[in-house]
């Protein structure tokens, strides 16, 4: 059996990028997602998915982007002098291990963001983390500790496969900044190998195999093709970034601008529905894999994810 979570990241980041995920769920094959606890579009972001019933949400840990959830007096060693977060991964990185920032605070943080999605309504089907700083030392420890103390079952582990880079360089346009998520995809799986240990050892459910990590701000439809037509036996999870270009997406300073609508019409092509459709695919959330994992394998119905518009998909039942 194939199982695909396809998560889209970033909800309530703008409100552009929020509705293009819900459409990307109702009109294509998103399958879950992940939300900003301090997005700027938080509020509209959970009114809205009060009216997507079928699209699992998990919790889209930050620590690089916007204004804290937690007062940025309680935790100076992650915000700037205006109050904002503003460690990029390379500097968390290297302020982690000159034991710059102090883990409590990060903690505090982290903890605080849950505990705000889950009072917006919301029980978080996993955790992630924006730019994936949930798999860095000395903070893998916390997301863990952290799921355990909210039963939050899964967590992603982004051990992407190695991916050919001469590929890559042949059919994008702009081969610096491939060859640059290139390696910072090489980086993010090392770290994840471990982390996928200590993720079993504490009991916590991940998807074994991941893709889009060095296509991110790459994506397109022949991309998720390529991946659709090659995927495994197992749970698989395709991270995306779909959404509309928007004044706040600009004013934001993140580099998917332009990219997260070709991710869009990736997600939604028909070319790609009718791909899931017919090549034995099960769509499923973080919150559907875990039931599927508990539940014993006697035989398969099928059902619809999201509106889909048509696109069928199994699930296995008891």
């Amino acid at each position: 059996m194939k199982q695909l979570i396809v998560n889209a990241d970033d909800f309530g980041f703008t409100l552009g990028v929020s509705k293009g995920i819900v459409d990307a769920h109702r009109e294509g094959i998103v399958s879950s997602t992940t939300l900003m606890a301090n997005g700027a579009a938080f509020e509209t972001a959970v009114s809205i998915s009060r009216r997507t019933p079928g699209l699992g949400i998990g919790v889209h840990l930050n620590l690089t982007t916007g204004k804290p959830v937690s007062p940025a007096r309680s935790i100076t060693t992650l915000v700037s002098r205006d109050g904002r977060l503003h460690l990029n991964p390379g500097r968390l990185l290297k302020a982690l291990v000159a034991r710059q920032v102090n883990l409590a605070e990060v903690e505090t943080e982290l903890r605080e963001q849950i505990t705000k999605v889950f009072r917006a309504g919301i029980r978080p089907t996993h955790l992630d983390g924006h730019k994936h700083v949930h798999v860095m030392p000395g903070l893998s420890e916390i997301v863990i500790r952290l799921a355990q103390e909210f039963s939050i079952r899964t967590v992603r582990c982004p051990q992407e496969a190695v991916t050919n880079l001469a590929t890559l360089l042949c059919v994008k346009s702009s081969r610096m900044a491939v060859a640059k998520q290139y390696l910072v995809g090489r980086a993010v799986a090392g770290f994840a190998r471990p982390f996928a240990e200590r993720l079993a050892k504490a009991g916590l459910l991940y998807a074994e195999h991941f893709y889009g990590l060095s296509q991110t701000g790459f994506l397109n439809v022949q991309d998720v093709i390529e991946i659709l037509e090659s995927l495994p036996e197992g749970v698989s999870e395709l991270m995306c970034h779909p959404g509309y270009l928007d004044g706040d997406l600009v004013d934001s300073g993140t580099r998917l601008l332009v990219q997260r609508e070709v991710e869009f019409r990736a997600l939604t092509a028909p070319v790609v529905k009718k791909l899931v459709a017919g090549g034995g695919i099960q769509l499923v959330s973080y919150g559907q894999f875990v039931m599927h994992a508990q539940e014993p394998v006697s035989q398969l119905e099928t059902v619809s994810i999201g509106s889909g518009r048509g696109l069928k998909t199994r699930r296995l039942v008891g």
